[in-house]
């Protein structure tokens, strides 16, 4: 009987030795931004309670939120007549209590209103740990992916703000990837559907307009049209998804049309101060106005950013902002929080896309040493403990397996040097040093092995 070639489901990954490698350089560069601004690491369970997530992403986010079934006879409870009503949804509320976490923010304001009274505010954490969403798998998009969050809560201050946009341009910066830092603020949005005399329609506007990049403007009006919104109110939106300028050229065009509203004048307030604090950080990559970027996610009140890599079609790379009422949903009211969430994934296949990583993340082990029996290897394990011990990544290949395979174990993990030591060398106590790049070869005494190794190594990193 043939059996079944295994598989993984769609929109998840197996990572190779080597692409965990390049992962971990991404974690690690995002990591250290974090701490240099004062952040402290914490982590939350991979499954939350459905009532903790539910309701916190608006209604196209709870559809994508993965159900976990209860233990044991999950229908034993279940109503027959719901059964055979077939509506997936009031049956799967009622054998389902838990989900996987669709993002690390929720959690996160869960998080905080359980441990209030063991933490400081204003709380500055980090936190990456893989999320969960039941999205049709694409370019840059999976169904597993982690993501890499920062926040600060129990601060209304807009310096906050414009630290994260800091923190982006480092992080990036570091990774060598020239962004663009889309910024928004969900009043003014607001502030545009008060001119349209459609408050309560606020959610439908800010997810329709969200997709304006990706469907067009005529789409979008075909959207609104079918939430109901009149040729009148689109006809008065239609000069704001057309314009085109600078972010000062926005701002007087907000100017105008947000004069009857306080709301979106507020926002306008922010979005200029929140600019002029970016100024002082002397960030090196662009910054904008965004009048369409929503984000469409329920739970921002103010700011919104949203980080796209220039020379890459491909989603956002990072986004974030200020959500005010978040804890009060769990029973902390009164309590401001701002955050951003760096995609890694994405992060990822764009350093790939473009080719650059660094060279230091091909492989691990810096030198092995070529086994040619039993002898040789007990002069070289008292080296390579040495090695290890000064910092340098140093194995001895296992097996005294002919010449050709260990080279190419070396070839195909990318050591860059190899050590041989045979029967000559030992006599001698000399090691045979091959930059496996340069093929350049050096006979070497132990001490001047760890001498250049070393020194090598600490120049170079």
């Amino acid at each position: 009987m043939a059996h079944q070639k295994p598989s993984i489901p769609r929109g998840t990954r197996d990572f190779t030795p080597l692409e965990m490698i390049r992962r971990n350089f991404i974690f690690d560069t995002i990591k250290q931004v974090f701490m240099l601004h004062g952040f402290l690491p914490i982590e939350t369970p991979a499954m939350e309670n459905l009532s903790t997530l539910l309701g916190k992403y608006g209604e196209e986010g709870d559809k994508l939120l993965y159900r976990i079934l209860n233990s044991g006879d999950f229908l034993s409870g279940v109503d027959e007549s719901a059964l055979n009503a077939g509506n997936s949804g009031i049956v799967s509320s009622m054998i389902c209590d838990r989900g996987l976490r669709y993002d690390l923010t929720v959690p996160f304001a869960r998080f905080v209103v359980q441990h209030q009274h063991e933490i400081t505010f204003p709380f500055k954490r980090y936190q990456i740990q893989p999320v969960w969403r039941a999205d049709r798998p694409q370019k840059g998009r999976y169904r597993e992916f982690y993501q890499c969050d920062a926040d600060i809560i129990g601060s209304n201050a807009l310096i906050n703000e414009a630290e994260f946009v800091s923190i982006i341009d480092k992080v990036f910066l570091k990774l060598n990837v020239p962004v663009l830092v889309k910024l928004n603020n969900r009043k003014i949005l607001a502030g545009i559907s008060e001119i349209l005399g459609e408050h309560e329609k606020l959610t439908g506007l800010t997810v329709a307009i969200d997709k304006l990049d990706k469907i067009g403007k005529e789409k979008v009006f075909e959207e609104l049209t079918n939430l109901g919104f009149s040729n009148e109110q689109l006809a008065k939106l239609q000069p704001l998804l057309e314009f085109r300028g600078n972010t000062s050229e926005k701002l007087s065009f907000l100017d105008v049309f947000l004069q009857n509203s306080e709301t979106g004048k507020k926002g306008l307030e922010e979005v200029r101060e929140l600019f002029n604090l970016c100024e002082l950080f002397s960030l090196e990559n662009e910054i904008e106005l965004d009048i369409s970027l929503a984000r469409g996610l329920n739970y921002y009140t103010g700011a919104i950013i949203e980080v796209k890599a220039k020379n890459v079609s491909i989603g956002s790379v990072c986004g974030g902002g200020r959500y005010d009422d978040l804890t009060g949903i769990f029973g902390l009211p009164g309590v401001s929080g701002v955050g951003i969430s760096f995609g890694a994934d994405r992060i990822y296949d764009v350093l790939d896309y473009l080719k650059i990583f660094p060279e230091t993340t091909g492989g691990v082990v810096k030198i092995m040493f070529v086994n040619f029996g039993k002898e040789e290897s007990a002069f070289i394990i008292p080296l390579m403990f040495r090695l290890r011990e000064a910092g340098i990544e140093a194995e001895l290949y296992p097996d005294p397996a002919k010449m050709k395979k260990q080279m190419s174990y070396a070839n195909t993990n990318a050591i860059p040097w190899v050590a041989l030591v045979g029967e000559e060398e030992v006599k001698n106590e000399l090691i045979t040093l091959k930059n496996m790049n340069s093929g350049e070869q050096l006979s070497l005494s132990p001490d001047a092995l760890l001498k250049k190794l070393t020194a090598y190594y600490s120049l170079k990193y």
